[in-house]
């Protein structure tokens, strides 16, 4: 049996001696310990242990970085000599990694380097923080494992003090087999990028054909028949982030950009909300798949300690600081929601929508939000998040569906953001979101019922890399959603990405676009640019 094998095996017998409360209640103790058992208790501590020589190359998934704070930055890559194996062709056995962060791209001026084991309980992945490094500066790193070098990677630290301009990449839903990753390609060469911000769908869990559908793979491309079924143990959820990160155009933005990243719900399971899975699966089993899926993502995002998973938990909500310019609280809008009311899909509001006590973050979440922000001394409040914030209705006539997946689904929950907000006096909320394949510009209503009251702030909606196709300049709905929807600045259905720019004055959205996904090699291009003023929220033209 492998290790991921293993793993899911000790979860479900453990579940099978709890009641769904009392699992719930131990997810953080007895859970956790069926599901890691004889887990190191550090992953970042290098006692002696034989050098492993390695055949082949183990560096096939590239290198990533992320999380940047002032000092530090977290370094991350997954040894994989054969990634769709389950055991990534490596032995059961812990493997000394070396790395290296220099100020130059040939590794002259070396100023931080160290050693991680990379264990196979963790399928042999790394996440080193060096600490002790320059704010706002740029570095280069690279690994060493068995006799070889990995590509080298640029990563840059978080700035401190007082800060002239942030430029962010906003990037989400990127189906394997909907699209090539053309838009990371481009993205990879944009300059001055301070972090990509991945609003998540980094990965899905459906089955991938051997073509991978619409990239129509053939000859020595086609994909091995154990990817052709849904995700749903500790192994399936591994390889599928084994055939993700094999891809080329990902590695590259990769290893230009630092990511900062947050999930949605095809991590784990289309639409889910806390323990309630899309189907009828009991709460208890889908957390044994929750789990699974919680512990492959920190396998493979380059994420600091704190958000390694205990069981079905993971704390993924944390605050990032750029300077006096911009906080950025990132949120998690699936692990503590109430299920979606009236059944999911788009439906007229009703009194089990409306009830005020409904719950997107979670109680915890929400205090959490709200005194940092009470704290921020920072121009620029930007939320990182998953699914769409303002209103937004489907229909010209009143009353109009609305979705019950998004925060129209949650207006309690939404209310209670924004009264924070204004308790704490924040003049520039910026919310930055994925999930539904367009480019939105949306201003945040005071109230959303009613499109003339104040502006409290602006949604930046940034479209899919690959998921739905090529997509459409103009979406069938296009006419209609403008005119139902007069606090809708701008949509555009094509794929791409989000150029965000920061500073004193305002805040600067360009909308980058392919012409299509489905053959590789597509121009990029800015379909349009819109401006929101400090102290004036309001999405424009520029």
């Amino acid at each position: 049996m492998t290790h991921s094998g293993s793993a899911d095996h000790e979860l479900r017998a453990a579940a099978r001696h709890l009641g769904r409360r009392r699992f719930l209640t131990v997810s953080g103790a007895a859970a956790a310990l069926a599901f890691g058992t004889n887990l190191p208790q550090s992953a970042h501590a290098a006692p002696a242990v034989r050098e492993t020589r390695l055949r082949a190359e183990p560096f096939t998934l590239g290198v990533a970085s992320g999380d940047p704070l002032p000092d530090s930055v977290v370094l991350w890559t997954r040894l994989a000599p054969e990634p769709f194996q389950p055991d990534g062709g490596l032995p059961v056995r812990p493997v000394p990694v070396h790395w290296e962060l220099a100020r130059d791209a040939r590794f002259r001026r070396v100023e931080r380097r160290g050693t991680h084991l990379a264990h196979p309980e963790f399928h042999h992945a790394v996440h080193a923080e060096p600490r002790g490094l320059r704010p706002g500066t740029d570095y280069f790193f690279r690994f060493r494992a068995g006799g070889h070098l990995s590509p080298v990677g640029r990563t840059r630290t978080a700035p401190a003090g007082g800060v002239d301009q942030l430029r962010f990449a906003l990037a989400s839903c990127q189906r394997y087999d909907q699209g090539y990753y053309t838009a990371y390609r481009h993205l990879a060469a944009e300059p001055d990028v301070d972090a990509v911000l991945h609003l998540g769908d980094y990965l899905y869990e459906y089955p991938v054909g051997a073509a991978a559908g619409a990239r129509r793979y053939t000859g020595d491309r086609r994909l091995p028949a154990i990817l052709d079924r849904e995700t749903v143990t500790l192994e399936d959820y591994r390889l599928r982030y084994s055939l993700y990160k094999g891809d080329a155009d990902l590695q590259a933005a990769h290893a230009a950009h630092p990511w900062i990243v947050t999930w949605d719900d095809h991590e784990t399971e289309n639409n889910y909300a806390d323990e309630n899975p899309e189907n009828s699966v009991p709460p208890e089993e889908f957390l044994i798949r929750r789990a699974a899926a919680y512990r492959a993502y920190w396998e493979n995002m380059p994420l600091r300690r704190p958000q390694r998973p205990s069981g079905p938990d993971l704390r993924l909500y944390r605050r990032l600081h750029f300077g006096s310019l911009a906080q950025i609280d990132v949120l998690d809008t699936r692990q503590y929601r109430d299920n979606q009311a009236n059944g999911d899909g788009w439906k007229l509001p009703t009194p089990e929508s409306l009830d005020p006590a409904r719950q997107m973050l979670g109680p915890a979440q929400e205090r959490w939000l709200a005194d940092g922000w009470r704290h921020s001394r920072a121009t620029w409040n930007v939320l990182a998040q998953q699914v769409v914030f303002a209103r937004r209705r489907n229909r010209v006539a009143e009353p109009s569906p609305l979705s019950m997946d998004s925060w129209d689904g949650y207006p309690g929950a939404r209310e209670r953001v924004l009264r924070a907000a204004e308790d704490a006096g924040i003049d520039n909320l910026a919310v930055l979101t994925g999930d539904v394949h367009v480019h939105y510009g949306l201003d945040i209503k005071r109230d959303a019922d009613d499109p003339a009251s104040r502006t409290a702030g602006v949604e930046v909606v940034t479209s899919s890399i690959s998921s739905g196709g090529d997509g459409a300049e103009r979406p069938a709905n296009w006419e209609t959603l403008t005119a139902a929807n007069p606090h809708l600045a701008f949509y555009d259905g094509r794929r791409g990405y989000v150029l965000l720019t920061l500073d004193e004055r305002e805040l600067r959205a360009d909308y980058r676009t392919v012409s299509g996904v489905t053959t590789p090699g597509a121009p990029i291009g800015t379909a349009a640019t819109l401006v929101s003023a400090a102290g004036r929220p309001g999405l424009r033209r520029a």
